[in-house]
């Protein structure tokens, strides 16, 4: 099934869940409390009588869930994520601001590229600032506040079949097996998904899996914030693969609690700040003063690292037979390189395409077909976008897609191009905040403006 990508971007980003619906299904079972199965249960709300997320974490716990092993470490949310989230549910960033969230409107966002700070986009999208618990505890609260949805504390161990239909998880708590069936199944397991293995021992194809190794290594370390309402409160550096440095760039962002989280990354062997000295001497030495500023705070905690071996993707929508009532959200079909930030954006658009695979009032009986062309439009814009800023990554080998050569070219000049021009800048945004389709940035206008720039630059 083709589908135009510009069309598809278009219309989920302008999605909005109904505020009443005539439901279609009884009951939807959502296998994950991840962001991403939160997000498909608040899409699957307006279309269902009831929803059923099966978790094994407890989340009535305060702070990170276990389930999430990188939730120290600096998440950012895009313009284009925080749009889907006031979609899914008003007034997200009131209650946001309330909790501690902070503002981080184009004014107050600075990036740099190898040192040179970029041109401000004034009329860009507005964004917020906060840790990965604050963000995912509010999309929690609110998810589970509808009076439809519920959670079962459980683990879930393989799905029930009925001829071609999933009709339910099997699930284990406290060493009881159970079932809970269901109208439709959502596969939110994120990377660890093991849908794979259960269709696999279910006698379905097994999807094929694409990895990309990146060996990215992360540190993060909070520090005390003296100013309560300052002037930048998300400021990114990022060194380019023709830098020499070890360090491929680093971020800090103003969140609850009066505290900047700052994070440096680096790639391979490299490991930097993992020690609270390394990390303090780093920000100071080798980025823009701004840093060393913030640096120069107290210390809250240790450094906290985490390493992410390699992007991945399930090509579900390429098997020849899947079944009905079944579908996956999040990290289970994709997850990307996180210095990208584009994972809770992401899961937001696999659940407006699941809104609008529900809002056309489909055959449940049947492959979700439609649904897995939507979703393979967003998963294939991600992934490019991810990948083919990899791939200039001395250590990445491949595999290089075709015609990657050129491509690669007019993007280093589109990437440069916006240090220095808002107009270039602006489409640049729009798209690596997933707003637009990539294919809106490799047109002969774009380039040829991307060479202006640089030209006059130079």
């Amino acid at each position: 099934m083709s589908l135009s990508p510009a069309r598809v971007f278009a219309a989920l980003n302008a999605v909005r869940p109904p505020d009443q619906a005539l439901p279609i299904l009884g009951k939807a079972v959502v296998v994950g409390g991840s962001v991403a199965g939160m997000l498909a249960a608040r899409a699957l709300s307006a279309h269902a009588e009831s929803v059923v997320i099966i978790e094994r974490d407890d989340l009535q716990t305060t702070g990170g869930r276990p389930g999430v092993p990188q939730g120290t470490q600096l998440h950012a949310l895009l313009p284009g994520g925080f749009l889907q989230l006031e979609h899914l549910f008003p007034g997200f960033r009131e209650q946001a601001l309330a909790r501690g969230a902070v503002e981080a409107p184009p004014a107050a966002r600075r990036n740099y590229l190898d040192g040179r700070l970029k041109v401000v986009v004034p009329d860009d999208a507005d964004s917020l600032a906060g840790s990965r618990p604050l963000l995912e505890g509010l999309i929690r609260d609110q998810v589970l506040r509808l009076p439809n949805v519920k959670v079962v504390t459980a683990r879930a161990t393989g799905l029930v079949f009925d001829g071609d239909e999933v009709t339910g998880v099997r699930c284990d708590v406290d060493g009881v097996t159970g079932v809970e069936r269901g109208d439709l199944v959502v596969d939110a397991m994120g990377r660890s998904s093991r849908l794979s293995e259960w269709l696999e021992q279910s006698g379905w194809d097994r999807p094929a899996t694409r990895r990309m190794t990146v060996h990215l290594n992360y540190a993060t370390a909070l520090f005390r914030r003296n100013e309560a309402n300052p002037a930048s409160t998300v400021v990114l550096a990022l060194h380019s693969p023709k830098m020499s440095s070890d360090v491929a760039g680093a971020a800090f962002f103003a969140i609850e609690g009066g505290r900047w989280m700052a994070m440096m990354a680096g790639y391979g062997d490299n490991r930097p700040g993992r020690t609270a000295e390394d990390f303090v001497r780093r920000l100071r030495d080798q980025f823009p003063p701004e840093f060393g500023e913030v640096a120069g705070n107290e210390m809250l905690g240790d450094v906290q690292t985490y390493r992410h071996a390699d992007s991945r993707r399930r090509d579900f929508h390429a098997l020849k037979r899947f079944p009905a009532r079944l579908v996956s959200v999040g990290d289970a079909v994709a997850s990307f390189n996180p210095v990208y930030g584009q994972g809770i954006t992401a899961a937001a658009l696999h659940a407006a395409c699941l809104a609008m695979y529900l809002g056309s009032n489909p055959d449940l009986s049947v492959p979700a077909r439609r649904y897995l062309a939507l979703q393979k439009v967003v998963v294939d814009a991600a992934w490019s976008l991810s990948t083919s800023a990899d791939l200039a990554l001395p250590h990445v080998d491949g595999p290089y897609p075709r015609g990657y050569r050129l491509s690669s070219w007019a993007s280093r000049q589109i990437v440069a191009a916006t240090v220095t021009d808002v107009t270039i800048a602006r489409r640049f945004n729009e798209v690596v905040s997933l707003r637009e389709h990539p294919r809106s940035l490799a047109t002969p206008g774009v380039i040829l403006g991307a060479l202006r720039a640089n030209r006059r630059a130079r």
